[in-house]
């Protein structure tokens, strides 16, 4: 299917959900977690959710950590979903004849012949797309798949457990049907999209997302402002979350540079919560306070999510969950830091050296005084 150029007035919106499909408020697996249905977000628990599945890659990382499952493949959200994640996320792009297919980088690297190339991912068709890397079929060989560095050097992507590329529609078939998918639209920073081609692509990953989801928690999210307001108006059966690296980084788009514009934006354009980067928080806290008088949720990302102590810092602020890494060591502290509040209610006592530590509200306002001159050093 090829993507054809639309007028987004002409565009029929995904209100209501197909005959075919079966739609609850939260899975099993959110019988006590969050409420995803209707376009509505709620937190009746501090969620933690798988970055690109188990962790993303980082080749060059002395990190065994990093490097252990490839990311962004059904190996890798299944590996996550073995603990007590809420959900994984993981970049949609569209093919060239209009699959949605799962995959970060926008450029997929190979060599031939001793000479390495490059080609964009959206121009590629779904079978030469998945013709790189490891092969699902025994006996089949795939080109060499390598990736590029923050520096520029490239790499060979190795990892110790290996998987094939997937597509949209296998994951939601092959994934544990509890955990939910933080699904990120992503699009390339460098190029000013046009409406109509926006429209084909989100409407893509719609129609795939709507005959396959069931009762799957789904939340989507970009980094485009565009994007995120295109997807708002299409559907209104999933939240939708605009992304920002908080004031980290600037972009000629100015809707990207602060979390004072992401709030503008959710807020113009009825979206249901904002992911920040986790420095932008910090360095700013007293935006999460403007965040949830604006009736927002708050999910953060980046490498200070690996931390155990600034992640029950985020939790004592009221940020509603955590995007990481390292999930297994995430998952735990957060189980350890919920224990009192739940000995609590059942009258039990809190065990010794476990759980969360308890600030006064002094203690408290001045560690969030404290944090954005840590994040600075």
């Amino acid at each position: 299917m090829a993507l054809k150029a639309v007028h987004v007035s002409d565009v029929p919106k995904f209100d209501h959900v197909p005959e075919n499909s079966s739609f609850s408020l939260y899975s099993s697996r959110f019988s006590k977690g969050a409420d995803v249905g209707r376009a509505s977000f709620k937190r009746p628990k501090f969620l933690v959710i798988g970055h690109r599945g188990n962790g993303m890659n980082l080749l060059q990382s002395t990190d065994r950590r990093m490097k252990a499952v490839k990311e962004n493949t059904i190996l890798s959200f299944n590996t996550a979903g073995s603990f007590p994640v809420d959900f994984v996320e993981f970049d949609v792009q569209v093919t060239k004849d209009g699959c949605p297919i799962i995959f970060h980088d926008n450029f997929i690297l190979s060599e031939e012949n001793g000479t390495v190339y490059e080609k964009r991912v959206t121009e590629l068709n779904l079978w030469e797309f998945l013709t790189y890397g490891v092969q699902g079929e025994s006996g089949m060989v795939g080109k060499t798949l390598l990736r590029k560095t923050k520096d520029g050097k490239i790499v060979g992507w190795n990892v110790e457990d290996d998987d094939s590329s997937c597509t949209l529609q296998e994951a939601f078939h092959k994934v544990n049907p509890s955990l939910g998918f933080n699904i990120e639209l992503k699009f390339d920073d460098h190029i000013v999209y046009q409406e109509e081609y926006l429209v084909s692509v989100l409407q893509a990953i719609l129609q795939v997302t709507y005959e396959n989801a069931k009762e799957r928690p789904v939340i989507f999210s970009t980094f485009q402002p565009d994007a995120a307001l295109l997807m708002k108006k299409l559907q209104n059966t999933y939240p939708v979350f605009f992304l920002t690296n908080g004031g980290n980084e600037i972009y000629y788009d100015v809707r990207r540079n602060s979390l004072e514009e992401a709030i503008k934006l959710c807020l113009e354009g009825g979206l249901q919560g904002i992911v920040s980067e986790v420095r932008g928080i910090f360095t700013n806290p007293g935006t999460v306070t403007k965040i949830k008088e604006s009736k927002l949720s708050l999910l953060t990302y980046g490498k200070l999510n690996n931390v155990p102590e600034a992640v029950y810092m985020q939790h004592l602020m009221g940020i509603d969950g955590v995007i990481v890494d390292l999930v297994r060591e995430i998952t735990e502290t957060v189980s350890n830091m919920m224990k009192p509040s739940e000995e609590a209610v059942s009258g039990e006592g809190q065990i010794p050296g476990q759980g969360k530590p308890q600030f006064s509200q002094t203690e408290l306002t001045f560690l969030l005084k404290l944090i954005p001159e840590l994040v600075q050093q």
